[in-house]
């Protein structure tokens, strides 16, 4: 058992029977009273932000977690599979972890997030952007680039996005899965 003054940036501990892990932390020592740590911690399963202050020496449980490159292979059922490029190993991601599932293409590299004591997968994390090609969207008008009105599109994976007037069924284009917005167009 570790205690509050091992409290890092990044580092995930079990608090209140979950997964947590320090996003921000601050050691106060005010002039009157006992030290304290005043902490920002994110859930790791729902992603929810929580402050929390620790009294000083207060005894906090440290869980080991590993981040681990996987190559997203077949949707199977419910879930997805993935195998580790280095291994060879296969692993069953269920599809309530997979957020943003429309932006997954075959031969993608994810990064996921495994509790390194039981081997358990806890956060699957898609790269920040990806290149795919139009596969519909109405035609484009040549020079409209003045203003910012956007027409949908579909992409290659499937998703829906919002695109310049100016791109072209056919056209690649780079996309930010976290928000799922169109970053440039990209050239062959």
């Amino acid at each position: 058992m570790a205690n509050t003054s091992d409290i890092k940036n990044g580092l995930c501990i079990n608090h209140n029977g979950k997964l947590a892990q320090i996003i921000e932390f601050q050691h106060v020592k005010p002039g009157k009273g006992p030290a304290f740590v005043r902490t920002k911690m994110r859930q790791i399963e729902s992603g929810k932000v929580l402050d929390f202050t620790f009294s000083a020496g207060h005894k906090i449980e440290i869980v080991r977690i590993e981040n681990r490159e996987y190559q997203y292979l077949y949707k199977e059922g419910d879930s997805f599979v993935f195998m580790n490029q280095k291994d060879f190993e296969q692993v069953n991601i269920p599809a309530t972890m997979v957020d943003k599932q429309d932006f997954l293409e075959e031969g993608m590299v994810c990064n996921i997030l495994f509790h390194a004591e039981e081997e358990l997968p806890l956060v699957l994390e898609l790269p920040m952007h990806i290149i795919s090609e139009v596969t519909y969207t109405e035609p484009g008008i040549k020079g409209d680039t003045a203003t910012n009105t956007m027409k949908p599109a579909t992409i290659a994976t499937g998703a829906e996005i919002r695109v310049p007037l100016f791109i072209d069924t056919g056209e690649v284009i780079k996309i930010d899965t976290r928000t799922g917005v169109y970053v440039e167009r990209v050239k062959k």
